[in-house]
């Protein structure tokens, strides 16, 4: 199978047990330079702790093999913002334009309406021109850029401040 042949997935809630999975998911991506800041995946106490569980996704093909990884985290700890979220898209490098970003991020997107989330976020490196393009064709909008928001400490860009794009998509 090519990289190009479409993939059937499911989706279910991310359990303890696909941690494995989802970090080797996460150190691919963050080897590109164009993911995150980390450095490293947290220990998986500290990826728990961190997001919400009403949008915290695998996507697994009929094996049950994760091929991706989604989940959202708070963006702020006043309660004026508590429907406000900024959420995280993972997909394996193999998996990669087969249709799995986009279902992924449609079943997030469809979680945090059921859970009465009206905006979902993110900030997204430029040099990301396919999570970029994929969050357009979700209907998120383009904010605007914060410049030299933060410094990169490793890979390709380490030693450099990065620019990121602030996407939103709000709830109709």
């Amino acid at each position: 199978m090519s990289n190009t042949d479409r993939v059937t997935v499911s989706f279910r809630p991310l359990q303890p047990s696909d941690w494995p999975a989802v970090e080797r998911i996460y150190r691919e991506d963050i080897a590109t330079g164009n993911a995150t800041f980390e450095a490293t995946p947290p220990a998986w106490e500290e990826f728990d702790a961190g997001k919400l569980t009403i949008a915290r996704l695998v996507a697994v093909d009929e094996a049950d093999k994760v091929l991706g990884w989604a989940a959202v985290s708070p963006a702020s700890a006043r309660d004026v913002y508590r429907g406000v979220v900024e959420h995280s898209v993972y997909v394996a490098a193999a998996a990669q334009g087969r249709g799995v970003g986009r279902a992924l991020l449609a079943a997030l997107i469809d979680a945090c309406d059921a859970a009465d989330i009206w905006t979902v976020q993110s900030s997204i490196f430029p040099e990301n021109a396919k999570s970029l393009a994929l969050h357009d064709r979700a209907g998120f909008r383009r904010i605007g850029t914060r410049e030299r928001v933060a410094f990169m400490t490793y890979g390709p860009w380490a030693g450099q401040w990065r620019d990121t794009v602030l996407v939103e998509r709000r709830r109709p």
